[in-house]
């Protein structure tokens, strides 16, 4: 009798489990921390965000292409974003998590969170987007602008040899020009290159100052700041995370830094050409539409770039320096 009382209440506690877990439901997720892609009921598509950083550029990409998705799909669409803070390791992570749970679409927001989605699966559709060179993030010889994988997305590459012209157009009677980026991001080698050949084009004479990681930023910046008089910093993950470190080294010290794009003007540059990065996202998520609802192939789908470009300068800089914008610079809009 024991024995059938005991059965009896463990059939009963097992119908009641199973009775739970079928009324549970999911909501699309839209930020780090909440319910797994894989638990995206009821949706026709899963999507996963990989995010290297949180800063102003990154997060509004990540917004547009958010927004577009959701414009296009609505409740067909699932999209789980998670965010590094900075630690590439873990970019390997969080897209290793969405192999595992067999997402439709990777979207990798940065370099590094690009590599490690590359690494993880070469089966689900990977969309890039604030990568600045694919060629050299993806070590591809010769690169044509079409990937040819399951890889395709958007670049943030303003142009380079305008960049140059906007340093002269600030500085025409500079000499010294120091090149400081981050060593361990091979876009940023990709861009202080490009731009020094440029400025010596200009009869500019570059260095290039290279920190390997926060750890040394603060003294290869005053290094830069001591021996320059301009400081090019391109679009670097790890300075944009960091910009109060350049800030309050070269600003004190009255040497002026022109800015690969618009977050790290705001934060310690005088001026720069700048994209939106949230119309990149918005890109970059009209571009995952087609390949979600087989419109398009990723594998055929080429590179795609900022439509425009803006001059833009930091008010508040440029008047602790001294400076006067030159005619068709608009001021950075104030947060």
């Amino acid at each position: 009798m024991k024995k059938l009382i005991c059965a009896c209440t463990a059939a009963m506690l097992a119908v009641s489990m199973l009775a739970g877990c079928g009324g549970q439901t999911s909501t699309p997720a839209s930020e780090s921390g909440s319910a797994p892609a894989s638990q995206g009921a009821g949706s026709a598509y899963v999507v996963g965000v990989c995010q290297l950083a949180p800063h102003d550029a990154l997060d509004a990409a990540t917004q547009g292409f958010q927004d577009a998705l959701k414009e296009a799909l609505g409740d067909q669409v699932t999209i789980e974003v998670k965010n590094a803070a900075g630690d590439s390791p873990t970019c390997a992570t969080i897209v290793n998590g969405f192999v595992s749970a067999d997402v439709d679409l990777i979207m990798a927001n940065a370099t590094a969170s690009l590599q490690a989605a590359v690494a993880a699966t070469s089966d689900i559709p990977i969309l890039g987007t604030s990568v600045t060179e694919y060629g050299v993030a993806l070590g591809i010889e010769g690169f044509s602008g079409t990937v040819g994988t399951n890889v395709s997305g958007t670049s943030d590459l303003a142009p380079l040899d305008q960049q140059a012209a906007m340093l002269q157009e600030w500085f025409p009677d500079a000499q010294n020009v120091g090149l400081l980026y981050c060593s361990a991001e091979p876009n940023s080698q990709y861009q202080v290159d490009v731009v020094q050949a440029e400025l010596e084009k200009l009869g500019y004479t570059c260095t290039q100052y290279a920190f390997s990681d926060t750890n040394d930023m603060a003294s290869v910046t005053q290094n830069a700041a001591d021996n320059s008089d301009v400081i090019y910093v391109p679009t670097d993950n790890t300075v944009a995370n960091n910009t109060g470190v350049v800030d309050n080294i070269c600003r004190p010290a009255g040497v002026p830094v022109i800015a690969g794009e618009e977050g790290i003007c705001s934060g310690c540059g005088v001026a720069t050409l700048s994209i939106s990065y949230y119309d990149l996202g918005v890109a970059t998520g009209e571009m995952a539409v087609k390949i979600l609802t087989g419109e398009a192939n990723v594998a055929e789908m080429a590179i795609e770039y900022a439509p425009q470009f803006t001059k833009k300068y930091n008010e508040a800089i440029a008047a602790d320096l001294g400076l006067t914008a030159p005619e068709g610079y608009e001021p950075i809009a104030a947060e």
